[in-house]
């Protein structure tokens, strides 16, 4: 929940407290006789299950409020609630926890789905949020479960959640970043919280092999399939196979699909990359607006070439699409197969891809990447090097992307940020080695290899407090992510098996408190989609969510049905929520008169100036001032759009503008003008529409100077 909402709530406790101190208690909803509580406070030592304790054996825990209060044990605490609308409420506690300084799990049940929290060393009565969670209208059941038990009930409050607007940040992190970059991250920051992005992860690692009938006919030197069709090829790419007999390596059709020659066979093989976005299309008739990608084959010790950079290129240049990547960085498991010499150059390096991991089982040393002169600092430096050569490609052409390395990094719920829970070599040593690592590659990549198109996706949880331990900070991270993997344990659907299409609101209002609602938040992984009626029933306002691929044979988390009801991804890809490809806009990339939004400009609607642009002022505005905010006012005084003369154009003109039209409320000399783009001394409904595409930014600034009806 909100960090300004629980200090408000800490100082009405510490306030309460103080009165219990002095012989005043605050006043507490009473318990009632009735099966099921409105909404309020409550004294949890009155419920069914619970005993009245005054201490703890030989602890005392004063200031408690009623005649004591409830120590979770052996037996659960029950008590219904009774809600007028469903929606989502926010339950607290006031509670003691002096068990365990490392933190006690403690388990709250909602209508018989259990959520837990760990619960940190609380030494004196202080509230404490569970979370936000969905009730349904009418009578809900509750209940304090003693699954690990062993903390101390004071009073239990249930109330309508106070969910504050997201906001996030159309300002990059990077202070160099592209005007790709810019400009795509200031139209994810527009659409964060009204819409969702649709998304779909490629296979990667030369997955989705497919036969061919396709063979290299020596005789008409042409590649031909068993209907006659030809595929072209380089006259270069000849070979002579062991018999003697010629073939072309790779050979490509019309629409660019390569096509490899298999030794064994003498046909032609290839990896069918669109195979879960072709799925998408057949069912819903859209393509996803964002496509992940991976950089797995892009490693030191066995580097291949699988085409990524191609595809990825392809999909911005060409299909107008957004993309994501991860990098599943390999090490080697034992660094005995590693060697170099004094000056760092590789001497040793195995090139069978069962030496390399990227798990833990490996006695590659995280921290020393950082120590200049060891292995394993080397060994990282050359991953970055091959990394940063394939991102520079996709600098040159104009694509930028939403990078999401080192991911999934706490892992299972840790310690403390000590790793423990780690899958993954980057983070099996803890949190502050994984942030230093974080740092390492962005500075890297930013600064030694000049990469500015990045826009920097980090991974994290939410199992308890200590999960923002993992958080790198504001200045190198644009995005925070979170993988959701909950289709066969941790449901909170009431199901045991099938999909599962819970929105996850509890975790993502977790991870906007992580980053003080500064960053914005995404589901870069996930196997169910979460249905379009969860998601806005919770105000779940995650930006983007992208589908993991489906396996060859097992899982296939987008086409299979245990983790995806068709009719529900057709529903929520059909939607006015969800964007897909065909709905990006079509300068997302290169929008005319948007820069990198500001504080001052959120929406990133300035137009471009000599000083940001090198060229003199092309929309023919002035660049904005203390006087003109909104870089608007055009040389002969007027500000387009703004009909209500307060310097900024938003809904307020268009309302003010149908006013006007309607008679009920008349413009000023200078606010006519100002909205008056057909030229002919009236405001029209034409103009106020006009307003509205500025506003949700279809139309620039300079498109309502030159307006043409």
């Amino acid at each position: 929940m909100r960090r300004s909402i629980r200090k408000c709530i800490s100082a009405v406790m510490a306030l309460s407290m103080f009165a219990a101190g002095t012989g005043i208690f605050p006043v507490i909803a009473e318990e009632t006789d009735t099966k099921a509580l409105p909404l309020g406070t409550y004294e949890v030592e009155t419920f069914d299950g619970a005993e009245v304790w005054t201490s703890i054996y030989e602890t005392q825990l004063p200031d408690y409020s009623g005649e004591g209060f409830a120590y979770l044990t052996a037996n659960p605490i029950n008590f219904n609630v009774e809600v007028e609308e469903e929606g989502m409420y926010e339950i607290k506690v006031r509670v003691c926890q002096i068990l365990s300084e490392e933190g006690r799990m403690q388990t709250i049940s909602v209508n018989g789905i259990d959520y837990t929290y760990n619960m940190p060393y609380i030494d004196k009565w202080q509230e404490v949020s569970f979370g936000v969670f969905r009730l349904k209208k009418g009578v809900n059941e509750l209940s304090l479960k003693p699954v690990y038990g062993y903390a101390a009930y004071d009073t239990i409050t249930i109330e309508k959640a106070t969910l504050e607007e997201v906001k996030g940040t159309g300002v990059p992190s990077d202070p160099k970043a592209t005007d790709e970059a810019k400009s795509l991250l200031g139209y994810l920051n527009s659409v964060y919280g009204k819409n969702i992005l649709s998304g779909q992860q490629e296979i990667y690692g030369g997955g989705h092999g497919k036969e061919t009938t396709i063979r290299y006919d020596a005789a008409t030197n042409t590649c031909v399939d068993a209907d006659g069709k030809t595929y072209t090829f380089d006259e270069a790419d000849k070979a002579t196979a062991d018999d003697g007999s010629t073939f072309v390596w790779t050979c490509y059709d019309e629409k660019g699909q390569d096509y490899h020659y298999n030794e064994q066979n003498r046909g032609y093989t290839y990896n069918d990359y669109n195979e879960e976005c072709e799925y998408l299309y057949n069912l819903t008739g859209h393509y996803p607006a964002i496509r992940g990608f991976d950089f797995n084959c892009h490693n030191p010790g066995f580097a291949w070439e699988d085409g990524v950079t191609d595809r990825m290129i392809d999909w911005t240049i060409n299909k107008n699409g957004i993309c994501t990547a991860s990098w599943h960085v390999t090490v080697p498991t034992s660094m005995e197969d590693f060697e170099v010499d004094k000056e760092g150059n590789i001497t040793k390096i195995s090139n069978d891809w069962q030496k390399f991991t990227y798990g833990i089982d490996t006695d590659f040393v995280t921290k020393n990447c950082m120590i200049e002169g060891t292995k394993e600092y080397y060994f990282f430096q050359e991953a970055m090097k091959l990394l940063a050569e394939q991102i520079q490609k996709l600098q040159d052409a104009g694509v930028p992307l939403i990078f999401r390395p080192l991911h999934e990094a706490e892992g299972n719920p840790g310690n403390n940020g000590d790793g423990s829970g780690s899958w993954f070599w980057w983070s099996k040593e803890g949190a502050e080695t994984y942030k230093e690592l974080w740092k390492l590659l962005y500075t890297t990549l930013t600064e030694k290899y000049g990469l500015h198109n990045i826009i920097w996706e980090q991974n994290l949880y939410a199992w308890s407090e200590e999960s923002a331990l993992w958080y790198s900070g504001d200045e190198w991270v644009d995005i925070v992510g979170f993988d959701k993997y909950n289709t066969q344990y941790n449901r909170h659907d009431g199901k045991t098996s099938g999909p599962n299409e819970d929105a996850e609101s509890k975790i993502f209002w977790s991870l906007l408190d992580y980053v003080d609602n500064k960053k914005m938040v995404s589901m870069p992984e996930n196997d169910s989609i979460p249905s379009l009626s969860n998601m806005q029933i919770e105000q779940a306002k995650w930006l983007y969510f992208c589908t993991w691929y489906d396996e060859s044979s097992s899982p296939k988390f987008i086409s299979g049905e245990e983790y995806q009801n068709p009719e529900t991804v057709k529903e929520l890809y059909q939607s006015d929520y969800c964007i897909t490809l065909d709905e990006l806009p079509e300068d997302l990339f290169k929008r005319s008169g948007t820069q990198s939004p500001t504080e001052e400009d959120p929406t990133g609607t300035e137009p471009p100036t000599e000083e940001t642009t090198g060229t003199q002022d092309p929309t023919g505005t002035e660049p904005p001032t203390k006087e003109d905010p909104t870089g608007t006012t055009d040389k002969d005084g007027i500000v387009y759009g703004d009909a209500d003369l307060n310097d900024n154009v938003d809904i307020l003109d268009v309302i003010l503008l149908n006013r006007s039209v309607l008679g009920k409320s008349e413009l000023t000399e200078q606010g006519l003008k100002n909205v008056d783009f057909n030229r002919n001394g009236t405001a029209e409904p034409s103009e106020a529409l006009s307003i509205m595409k500025y506003i949700v930014q279809i139309l620039s600034e300079d498109d309502l100077k030159n307006y043409k009806e």
